[in-house]
């Protein structure tokens, strides 16, 4: 649902843009003043949809973690984090080699398999805990 609110107002935002300007002695294929009013329409019920989910997300309990909007939350954290280790393994794992004695020689100061297995774990966690969200979703009814 709101897949379709955001993606019809990329449309009409596009739309906006195209026909925004024309080669001299053409006219636009669409009003723009009429597609500006649609964007506007658009946008506002893509913010009502937005807030009706969070305050559905903020009313609902989801096993053991408070609401949806908690278990958000956490989702959100569990990515941070999961980006964080999985950049620091990287980061640490490049190894640039040396092409002469003189050139600067650079060693990891991390355990880079640990870094990287805590990475795994954190992108399992989000997973599993994204799909309880998705399935909660499913099976709850927007407030008004």
């Amino acid at each position: 649902m709101v897949e379709h609110e955001v993606s019809s107002n990329l449309v009409v935002a596009v739309s906006v843009l195209v026909n925004a300007k024309v080669q001299e002695g053409d006219k636009p294929a669409e009003t723009p003043q009429e597609l500006i009013a649609e964007l506007g329409r658009v946008s506002t019920e893509l913010l009502d949809l937005i807030k009706r989910i969070n305050r559905t997300n903020s009313a609902t309990a989801f096993a053991g973690r408070g609401t949806i909007s908690d278990a958000l939350a956490e989702r959100d954290e569990l990515a941070l984090q999961r980006a964080a280790y999985a950049e620091l393994a990287q980061t640490a794992a490049i190894s640039h080699g040396r092409f002469t004695r003189s050139e600067v020689k650079h060693g990891s100061t991390i355990n880079v398999a640990e870094i990287q297995k805590r990475a795994d774990e954190l992108a399992k966690n989000y997973r599993d805990l994204d799909a309880r969200v998705q399935e909660l979703n499913w099976q709850t009814e927007l407030v008004e």
